[in-house]
C-alpha cells in the first residue's frame, strides 16, 4: 500500500519537474513560442573557409595540438571529424567541454567553443594542415544558439535556438556488455549535434555560393543596361569565356560537386532511425530556408546563364561580322588584282596595235619608195 501511494507522488513529481523545465525554457504558444531571454544559452557557429578539407590531415594536426578526436567513438570518421576541446587545448578561460565538427565540404561547426579559439582553428591551423582551395578572404559564418533540456530525449529548434534534448535513456536499454545509459546519452547527444552541424554547414556552404553569385552579378550588371540602350557590348572573347566559366563552376559546385541539393547526406543512412537524426537535419534546413535558397540560387543562375548566352551570341555575331568583312576584303583584293590584270592586258593590246600600225605604215612607205625607184 505504501508503494502504491508513493508511485503516483513520484510520477507527479517527475511531471512537475518536466513542466518546470519546459516552462523555464519556452515562452508563448504556437507560432509565438520563443526561448526565454533569461535562459543561459551557448553559441553554435559554422565557418566555411575552404572548398574541401582533408580530414585525415586535420585529425593528425588537431590531435597534435591536444584535441581529442572522436572521443565518443561515433564511427563517422572520415565523413566528419569530431574533436572536443580540453583545458589544455583551450587558450580562453571557458568552463565546460566544447565540440568541434570538421566536414569534408570545407566547413567547421563549433559548439560552446570560444570565438578566438574557433577562429584560430579555422584561419590558422586547418588552412595549413588540411585545407584545399582555401578562401579565407571569402569566409562565411552563421550563428545559432543552443541550450540543453534535461526533460526531453528528442531535440528541436525554436527560432534561432536549438533545444538539445539530453534526458537519459531508459535503464532497460542497458546490458552488461554495452555502454550505460549515461554513456549512451552522451553518444546520442553528439550524434544529434552532428546532425544539426551538418545542416548548418550546408547552409554556410550555400552562403558562400550565394555571395559568389552576387559578385558575379555585380561584375555583369552593366551588360543588360548596355544591351537595352542599343550600345555594343565591349567585352573581349577571353572575358566572355571567363564569365561563362565562373557561372558553370558555381552551378557545378551547387548541383554536382557537393551534397547541397541532396535531401539527406550519406552519413545519416546508417544512423539508428529512432534517433531521428534526419529530422534534426531537416529542422535546420527549414529554419534557415535552405530549400528555398537553393531554388532561388538556381533561378538566379538561369538568369545569369541567359546573360552569358547573350554574350556568346554577340561574340558569335562579332566574329561572323569580322569574317564577313574579311571575305569582302579578300573579294575586293581579288577584284583589284583582276582589274590590274585587265588593265595590263589592255595596255599590252594597245602596244600591239601600235606596233602593227607602225609596221603597216613602214610597209606602206617601203612600197611607195620601191614604186618611185622603178
Amino acid at each position: 500500500r505504501k508503494n502504491s501511494s508513493k508511485s503516483p507522488n513520484s510520477l507527479r513529481k517527475v511531471a512537475v519537474e518536466a513542466q518546470r523545465s519546459q516552462a523555464g525554457l519556452i515562452r508563448g504558444r504556437g507560432k509565438t513560442r520563443h526561448v526565454d531571454p533569461d535562459v543561459d544559452t551557448k553559441d553554435v557557429t559554422a565557418y566555411c573557409a575552404a572548398e574541401t578539407y582533408n580530414l585525415t590531415a586535420a585529425k593528425q594536426e588537431l590531435e597534435g595540438l591536444g584535441y581529442r578526436a572522436d572521443s565518443e567513438a561515433t564511427g563517422l570518421f572520415p565523413q566528419v571529424l569530431h574533436v572536443q576541446t580540453t583545458p589544455n587545448s583551450l587558450k580562453d578561460d571557458t568552463s565546460g567541454v566544447g565540440d568541434v565538427f570538421v566536414f569534408p565540404s570545407g566547413c567547421v561547426v563549433t559548439w560552446h567553443v570560444p570565438e578566438r579559439t574557433a577562429r584560430e582553428l579555422v584561419t590558422k591551423t586547418l588552412p595549413i594542415a588540411a585545407a584545399e582551395a582555401g578562401h579565407l578572404e571569402r569566409m562565411e559564418e552563421e550563428e545559432m544558439e543552443f541550450v540543453e533540456d534535461t526533460s526531453k530525449e528528442t531535440s528541436r529548434i525554436i527560432g534561432d535556438t536549438i533545444i538539445l534534448g539530453t534526458k537519459r535513456s531508459e535503464p532497460h536499454q542497458q546490458t552488461s556488455d554495452v555502454e550505460g545509459p549515461e554513456d549512451r546519452t552522451e553518444i546520442d547527444k553528439i550524434l544529434a549535434k552532428i546532425a544539426f552541424s551538418s545542416a548548418l554547414a550546408r547552409s554556410t556552404k550555400l552562403a558562400v555560393l550565394e555571395n559568389r553569385l552576387s559578385a558575379y552579378f555585380a561584375s555583369t550588371q552593366s551588360i543588360p543596361l548596355t544591351l537595352a540602350s542599343g550600345k555594343p557590348v565591349r567585352h573581349t572573347r577571353s572575358e566572355i569565356l571567363q564569365k561563362t566559366g565562373e557561372l558553370l563552376l558555381i552551378r557545378a559546385q551547387l548541383n554536382l560537386y557537393s551534397e547541397l541539393t541532396d535531401s539527406l547526406p550519406d552519413l545519416f543512412w546508417d544512423s539508428p532511425h529512432e534517433l531521428g537524426l534526419e529530422g534534426y537535419y531537416e529542422m535546420v534546413g527549414r529554419a534557415l530556408d535552405v530549400g528555398v535558397r537553393i531554388k532561388s540560387l538556381n533561378e538566379k543562375m538561369d538568369y545569369a546563364g541567359e546573360i552569358a548566352a547573350v554574350l556568346r551570341e554577340r561574340l558569335s555575331e562579332k566574329q561572323g561580322w569580322m569574317l564577313e568583312w574579311m571575305i569582302i576584303g579578300l573579294i575586293c583584293i581579288e577584284v583589284g588584282f583582276g582589274v590590274v590584270h585587265l588593265w595590263r592586258e589592255g595596255e599590252m593590246a594597245k602596244e600591239w596595235d601600235n606596233e602593227r600600225r607602225v609596221r603597216k605604215l613602214a610597209e606602206a612607205w617601203l612600197e611607195r619608195e620601191l614604186r618611185t625607184e622603178k
